[in-house]
């Protein structure tokens, strides 16, 4: 027992690591907020612009989702670290984790957004059309608000499942919870940096469990 608490629990270790822990763990919300930001918006832009039905555009849409949605976020993130210096774009790690997060992120909530559009019945875009309003109108004030609804309970899963994706910033140099947390490891050959990590990450992730639990209750009872 003393072993254990000596090696995983050094309270010595954990107290001197845990500014530059504290650091990382502002990082990690920073970079989970910003790719929230970015992918969600960026996933109903597409929902709509889809609903249009322009051939090309469609297309590549179509491609843009389904690339974003088979490759790896880790993969995303190294391609987009590594590679855009090439062309003359260099990002910090951490804006390279936004990005990358923020894109996979918006494939996902642009296929549950127009999830949501198809599942609107044809009679009630028939209904607002010949009401008089125009694609457009019906689109937004008929369709969407509907179809984000029944999207919403799915979408706060993905986005954790997504947001969690943070602790990839560690491979390219972001200097989140798990960079610092192995970098403290190594420093002090003690495992309790990884520990308290650990810890921040339930600190990070658990108030959004239970708030996609609060969503999902709210949202099923509606429907």
């Amino acid at each position: 027992m003393e072993d254990i608490l000596r090696y995983f629990l050094n309270v010595d270790v954990a107290l001197a690591t845990l500014p530059a822990l504290l650091q990382g763990f502002w990082v990690t919300i920073r970079m989970a907020v910003g790719a929230v930001l970015l992918g969600i918006p960026a996933g109903l832009v597409i929902a709509i612009l889809r609903a249009y039905r322009i051939p090309v555009l469609d297309q590549l849409l179509v491609l843009f989702m389904d690339f974003f949605r088979a490759v790896p976020s880790l993969v995303v993130l190294v391609i987009i670290y590594f590679g855009l210096p090439y062309v003359g774009v260099s990002l910090s790690g951490e804006s390279a984790t936004v990005i990358g997060l923020g894109l996979v992120l918006s494939a996902y909530a642009a296929e549950i957004f127009w999830a949501g559009i198809k599942t609107i019945p044809l009679g009630q875009w028939e209904a607002g059309l010949s009401s008089g309003l125009h694609f457009s109108e019906v689109l937004a004030i008929i369709v969407l608000p509907r179809a984000v609804r029944l999207g919403i309970p799915v979408l706060t899963n993905r986005t954790i499942a997504v947001a969690k994706g943070t602790a990839y910033g560690a491979i390219i140099s972001a200097e989140e919870i798990l960079s610092v947390s192995l970098s403290a490891q190594q420093t002090y050959a003690n495992p309790t940096p990884l520990i308290v990590g650990a810890v921040l990450y339930l600190a990070v992730f658990v108030p959004l469990v239970q708030l996609s639990r609060w969503i999902e209750r709210t949202y099923t009872i509606r429907m």
